[in-house]
């Protein structure tokens, strides 16, 4: 009996794949059958999420995706694809009065114009092939909830919506379908750096309890959405924010 969540014979690309939600999405992808090539820049956590992948014929590839040459060298690289996630990003907590030109071009430099550079990258070189799945992993944040100090990360999960709209809409022709995955709270190496703001407690307080369904995500909830996504099941779905939230936008 066809399985129409299958990702056998599909190759993917997934970046941002050496911790968190990336790596969580390349594991849960080579269960279901993917060819994975994974990228992120630090190596050793790389490899660590390289050998957690079941199946063979695997490839990693290091690429620090805030730097054009590595952009074009990691598309230069990799195989035909199937599908593609983005999943590098980094957070910012900042008030809005103290947001500076530096801070907001590093952030919107990771988050919003290597995800596009790359796609656009991966479409002209012809790298995607037709009837591709690209999913970009934004946020509920920016786009359907505000919280304080967040005004920079949520600006570039806001721009990424729209380009996926649009995206979506123009690469249809192709067959090719581009939607998002807006989580909720999954902690995660970016939520370590948001503990140098808040405290567990105040997190809990402000946070954690605010999910009707009493629990936050991990990276296996987002990775299921992204499986959707990327495989066959959702042949007729494009341009989609999908949210994987615990019920946190209805509070």
């Amino acid at each position: 009996m066809m399985n129409p969540f299958s990702l056998e014979g599909k190759t993917l690309l997934i970046t941002g794949a050496s911790s968190g939600i990336g790596r969580g999405i390349a594991i849960e992808c080579s269960k279901m059958g993917a060819t994975m090539a994974i990228t992120g820049r630090n190596e050793a956590r790389l490899k660590e999420t390289y050998d957690m992948l079941e199946g063979t014929n695997h490839i990693m590839l290091l690429a620090d995706l805030s730097k054009q040459e590595e952009i074009e060298k990691l598309v230069a690289n990799v195989p035909a694809l199937n599908g593609c996630v983005h999943s590098a990003g980094i957070p910012k907590i900042c008030g809005v009065k103290h947001i500076d030109r530096n801070l907001l071009e590093d952030i919107i430099n990771v988050n919003e114009v290597a995800p596009i550079l790359l796609t656009s990258l991966l479409l002209r070189k012809k790298k995607l092939q037709k009837k591709s799945s690209i999913v970009f992993i934004s946020s509920i944040s920016g786009v359907c909830v505000a919280n304080i100090g967040e005004a920079p990360y949520a600006s570039t999960k806001g721009a990424i919506s729209g380009f996926v709209k649009t995206a979506a809409y123009e690469l249809a022709a192709q067959g090719t379908r581009v939607n998002s995955i807006n989580p909720g709270l999954v902690p995660t190496r970016i939520l370590e750096l948001s503990n140098t703001v808040f405290s567990e407690d105040q997190l809990k307080e402000t946070m954690y309890d605010r999910y009707p369904l009493k629990r936050v995500g991990k990276p296996e909830d987002i990775a299921y959405g992204a499986i959707y996504l990327l495989s066959d099941a959702s042949s007729w779905v494009t341009g989609i924010n999908l949210v994987i939230d615990g019920g946190y936008i209805l509070a």
